[in-house]
């Protein structure tokens, strides 16, 4: 969710949304948390596996973790040092996970306590399919967390092509967008798509610069100064280069 800036102020984002909730009742500001907690869920029971916790643990302390965000929605407006969600939550997770008294009410509270709807069977298989032995938990998070705004990103370009009736050829040159093992020449994809070798490099070149485009929005929707945007993207080259 974005709304056009003015004056050259950086548009509106679900954590901008998130954050003014602490001064106001925004109505999109539930949702907007609701949202990020879907994004952000599967790189914190991530990096709580690989802090050591087992399965059945990591998936209490996750439930634990976002059920007090949700009920409390204690948020403050960030100073540059939380300008953006992704340290906020993970700052957030390390303390609530050696807070054994947090832990200790969350249970008490069982009764009233949100629950979320959480693949955690999915998370699981990912963690140990992803797993390296010479990770580190917050090496594990970013990870993750690049993993899926690289996905969101892709669906978003993937629902454009389908909607503008290029699904095909789309599917077809994806791949070139974030694989970096081998793959057909242009030569061959043209061939199987009735192209020119010319019209392939060009349509893949278009959509790389999309994609790079859409990332960035995806990016910006968790950040609260543009400035962070870059920050956040060479993040996210790190993290997927590691």
């Amino acid at each position: 969710m974005t709304t056009p800036g003015r004056g050259g102020r950086f548009a509106t984002t679900r954590w901008t949304l998130v954050n003014a909730a602490a001064r106001s009742s925004d109505p999109y500001a539930a949702n907007a948390l609701a949202d990020l907690c879907q994004i952000y869920w599967p790189p914190l029971y991530s990096y709580l596996r690989r802090r050591g916790h087992d399965a059945e643990d990591a998936q209490d302390l996750t439930q634990g973790f976002f059920a007090r965000l949700l009920e409390r929605q204690d948020f403050r407006i960030a100073d540059p040092q939380r300008g953006r969600f992704r340290a906020f939550l993970l700052t957030a997770l390390k303390r609530y996970a050696i807070n054994e008294h947090a832990r200790a009410a969350a249970v008490r509270c069982g009764g009233r306590q949100i629950r979320l709807s959480l693949d955690f069977e999915d998370a699981e298989r990912t963690y140990v399919r992803d797993h390296r032995d010479e990770d580190t938990p917050d090496r594990v998070f970013d990870r993750k967390w690049a993993g899926i705004a690289i996905d969101r990103a892709l669906g978003r370009l993937r629902d454009e092509c389908r909607e503008a009736g290029k699904a095909a050829v789309s599917d077809a040159l994806f791949p070139y967008l974030t694989e970096t093992g081998e793959l057909p020449s242009y030569r061959e994809v043209a061939a199987d798509l009735g192209l020119s070798e010319g019209a392939v490099k060009v349509t893949v070149h278009r959509l790389r610069q999309r994609f790079g485009t859409i990332l960035r929005l995806e990016i910006g929707e968790t950040v609260l100064a543009q400035e962070d945007v870059e920050a956040e993207m060479r993040a996210l080259i790190r993290a997927v280069s590691a």
